[in-house]
């Protein structure tokens, strides 16, 4: 069957870059678009008309969120108390899975659907660890898997891992202990599920090795999986030269940035993604002023995704997203918080950018476009994603600018970053399948999902207090903007 969609503005591919058909139209037959452009003359079996919208491809989001968002426990807590996120020394002897298989199967079905709902067509789920006993079980990334497919999202998914966990001392400082062979046991999880659901669900589900974070790792996983993903020929994204206290870790054990000490286990390659990759050398707060860092990641062609909103909300920015597009760097996107909203990292990034790179184009919204559309893309090695062009697949979202809130419409990209936001999307196909129409995803269940998410939160809330060990009372914890009456 052939669908027609229509709308003021297709965002098209002209084979080297976006291009903007003004009243143009798409057209898919099964999974696959076979023309984008202005004028169609052949037959087609369905109209969807978009009317004054932007027709655009789907966002693909490298660090998407895929659970209960925990931003809000974190965001604006007093930093005396921010030793009481992690574990304390009981706890890491005596730790355990707090949340039952239920509700950890159901985390992802409801960041799913916020993902779709914010028009992400492609995601690379990723979780905390911080609640769990270590890393992600093989269940949860098999409903995980079952959920993706059922709701018809593209999705590169793996079962995450770890090997150390960061501990407070009784002193409010932290350290790093290994938790006996708990990394190794999660990889051979991870191979398993590669296995066994690379290719699930018409090719929706795709292999990623998705350790956690760097200095929680030991040398030999990272080595052992990257020697996996090599054999796979699968993507592996490790989350490195995100934040001072790792930084120091890597540069104390190693004599490194952390950036070159990935270089020295030849970890970096085209199959390479690293979410922020903030504390590369240039940052201002690191000795080395020098592009070293970005040298090493252009040599070696791995990607950086970008993921503005979580960072700033701590004060913290990638300094700055042109000068590692001028330097050559692959830029992706994602959003790892919530709302998993592209079009809001869009904007609050180009800002950003802009205040700490005097205002340069490549900082532009065009640009964090590219990156959030053809950068995802290219971080996969998927030319028939992040593009409405002949050839392609069939992920197209529709983005609404008919509301009285976007004001006038000038260009619709800039539109779209200074106006819209991800509620702003209406209508989202994925792979040929319309999963989402007028704001509905079909025979999804909105409210018992809010009721859920609202019960797993207050539960994961008051697990923090019981996993620093109960030393602080929650009004202490978690005070509220103003007094409660």
């Amino acid at each position: 069957m052939k669908t027609k969609v229509t709308g003021k503005y297709v965002i098209g591919y002209d084979g080297n870059d976006h291009a903007v058909y003004e009243n143009g139209c798409v057209v898919y037959e099964g999974d696959t678009i076979i023309f984008a452009g202005k004028n169609y003359d052949g037959d087609f079996d369905e109209l969807i008309e978009g009317g004054n919208a932007i027709i655009s491809p789907g966002f693909i989001d490298l660090d998407a969120l895929g659970d209960i968002d925990h931003a809000l426990i974190f965001s604006e807590i007093n930093p005396d108390n921010k030793k009481h996120l992690y574990w304390c020394e009981e706890y890491f002897n005596n730790r355990r899975e707090n949340m039952t298989v239920e509700e950890e199967a159901f985390k992802s079905l409801y960041a799913y659907s916020q993902l779709i709902m914010h028009g992400v067509t492609t995601a690379m789920p990723i979780t905390s660890v911080y609640y769990k006993k270590c890393g992600e079980t093989y269940e949860e990334a098999v409903a995980a898997a079952h959920h993706a497919g059922n709701l018809g999202l593209r999705v590169y998914l793996g079962p995450s891992y770890i090997s150390n966990m960061t501990v407070t001392n009784p002193d409010g400082s932290l350290r790093i202990e290994q938790m006996d062979n708990d990394g190794m046991a999660g990889l051979e999880r991870a191979k398993e599920f590669a296995f066994k659901f690379a290719g699930a669900y018409g090719g929706l589900i795709n292999a990623v090795m998705v350790p956690e974070r760097i200095e929680l790792q030991t040398e030999e996983v990272i080595l052992k999986t990257k020697e996996f993903a090599r054999e796979m020929d699968c993507p592996v994204r490790l989350h490195a030269a995100q934040g001072e206290f790792e930084y120091n870790t890597i540069q104390k054990k190693y004599g490194k940035s952390t950036i070159e000490y990935l270089q020295s286990l030849n970890f970096l390659d085209d199959r390479t993604l690293i979410p922020h990759a903030i504390w590369a050398s240039g940052y201002s707060k690191m000795e080395d002023k020098s592009n070293r860092d970005l040298d090493i990641l252009v040599e070696t062609g791995a990607s950086v995704i970008h993921c503005p909103l979580v960072y700033s909300r701590g004060g913290t920015v990638l300094e700055s997203f042109g000068r590692y597009i001028r330097k050559g760097v692959k830029m992706s996107m994602g959003t790892d918080t919530f709302p998993p909203d592209i079009i809001q990292n869009i904007r609050m990034g180009s800002a950003y950018a802009q205040h700490k790179d005097n205002n340069r184009k490549e900082n532009s919204y065009g640009e964090f476009y590219r990156a959030a559309t053809l950068g995802g893309a290219k971080a996969l090695k998927r030319d028939d994603l992040g593009r409405l062009c002949e050839g392609a697949k069939a992920d197209i979202i529709i983005i609404d600018l008919s509301g009285y809130h976007i004001g006038a419409v000038d260009d619709p990209i800039r539109t779209m970053g200074m106006c819209a936001a991800g509620r702003d999307v209406v209508t989202s196909i994925i792979n040929g399948r319309v999963v989402m129409k007028n704001r509905v995803i079909p025979g999804f269940d909105y409210e018992t999902a809010q009721v859920k998410a609202q019960q797993y939160y207050d539960k994961m809330k008051k697990d923090y207090l019981m996993r620093s060990g109960n030393k602080i009372k929650p009004d202490e914890m978690f005070p509220p903007t103003f007094k409660t009456c």
